[in-house]
């Protein structure tokens, strides 16, 4: 850990480039701040602020800083099968089964929502909330549609097998396009409330924009992001059930009794804002690209494809606001990734993993990423290690 001189900011990253602490340094500026910014050891230059950042606030959230893929976060969990018992199998019909069950890439939503027995109990539930907290889904009228569905970018879901040889079902996912619908709602408005107040010229950069507790603003913010926090919660659930149920398919058992594969299910967020104490003060933590590390509280911090991943538990580190890194961090952006590597580079890498071949996953390749090793090795203080997977099967959206 190092502090940063002249600045409330504290950085547990052993690598970092100019652009990342320019955008931590200004986020702690912000005049609110409590007790400190902390960057986390996968941080990297992001949209307002950087992703890995840790931002305590007293009476105010920032909502660019929460992010526009509200709860994004993984969900692992352990099945009652080893390695062995795969043997034999055919990873790519699960794969293309996985495909089927889930839909993929941004836009792409279940056809209806009956083809699961589990799904309509969480709509009802996420209905019922919507309701009793007032939250105007006005904006997302597919969003029933949405829940169970994977999306773009570096959302996955995998197949991984543990230091134990013990195999995890395992994805990453977020808030679907219902999140985005409410992220970017209250951006806007928490820059239409700096023009009025004439706060504008005093940020470092619009996306800095912020809602001031005790105003209907902020209320309605905090009550959206509570319903998109759970929808991802929940979206996250519901694919892993459709993932173990496509499993019990594969390995030949009786789908309605799927829910007996699983042993043990973990299910964190990395995008999202939540009250707690910290400095003494209470504050509302944005925890933009890092994951909850209170003492004895587990989470889930994945590599990138063809890399390994983690289960973890916290350390209650206070100077790093209790907080982890989310997952490797990039290294390169997507453009960069793909002047730089080709779809050969990418099959190479992924040598002996059933994944989906092609260009359109080339921005992914594990080059693109920090080593997750030393991410790991710069958490030490923060996470201790509980189990260690590496990859057998990945899907990628696109």
């Amino acid at each position: 850990m190092k502090k940063i001189d002249g600045h409330k900011l504290l950085n547990f990253a052993s690598h970092l480039d100019d652009s990342t602490i320019e955008q931590a340094k200004d986020t702690a500026a912000m005049p609110f701040v409590h007790p400190h910014v902390a960057l986390m050891p996968d941080a990297h230059s992001g949209k307002g602020s950087a992703v890995g950042t840790v931002i305590p606030t007293l009476d105010a959230v920032i909502p660019a800083a929460v992010g526009v893929d509200i709860g994004c976060g993984m969900i692992a969990a352990r099945t009652v099968y080893a390695e062995a018992d795969l043997a034999g199998r055919d990873l790519a019909a699960l794969r293309v089964a996985l495909e089927d069950a889930i839909p993929l890439s941004p836009g792409n939503y279940n056809d209806n929502v009956d083809r699961y027995p589990f799904t309509r109990a969480r709509i009802a539930l996420l209905e019922d909330l919507a309701q009793r907290n007032e939250v105007d889904l006005g904006h997302s009228t597919t969003w029933r549609r949405q829940l169970g569905s994977l999306g773009g970018g570096n959302h996955f879901i995998e197949l991984c097998v543990d230091e134990r040889d013990r195999v995890w079902m395992f994805l990453h996912s977020g808030s679907r396009g219902v999140g985005n619908k409410i992220a970017q709602k209250h951006i806007k408005v928490a820059q239409r409330l700096m023009e009025q107040w004439w706060w504008t010229d005093r940020l470092p950069n619009r996306d800095l924009a912020f809602l001031p507790q005790g105003t209907r603003e902020f209320a309605c913010y905090l009550r959206e992001l509570a319903w998109a926090q759970r929808f991802a919660l929940e979206n996250r659930a519901e694919m892993m059930d459709r993932f173990r149920v496509a499993l019990a398919e594969w390995m030949g058992v009786d789908p309605t009794t799927a829910d007996q594969l699983e042993v043990e299910r973990v299910n964190t967020h990395h995008n999202y804002t939540v009250k707690e104490r910290h400095g003494g003060r209470d504050v509302w933590l944005t925890r933009k690209g890092a994951v909850d590390a209170h003492e004895g509280v587990r989470a889930v911090i994945p590599g990138s494809m063809g890399t390994r991943s983690y289960i973890v538990r916290g350390k209650g580190n206070a100077a790093g606001l209790c907080s982890a890194p989310h997952g490797a961090g990039r290294r390169f952006s997507r453009t960069e990734a793909r002047k730089r590597f080709t779809v050969d580079d990418l099959a190479e890498r992924m040598r002996g993993i059933e994944y989906r071949h092609g260009e359109a996953w080339i921005d992914e390749i594990p080059d693109a990423y920090k080593d997750i090793d030393q991410v790991m090795a710069d958490a030490a203080d923060l996470v201790e290690v509980e189990h260690v997977l590496r990859q057998i099967l990945n899907v990628k959206g696109q």
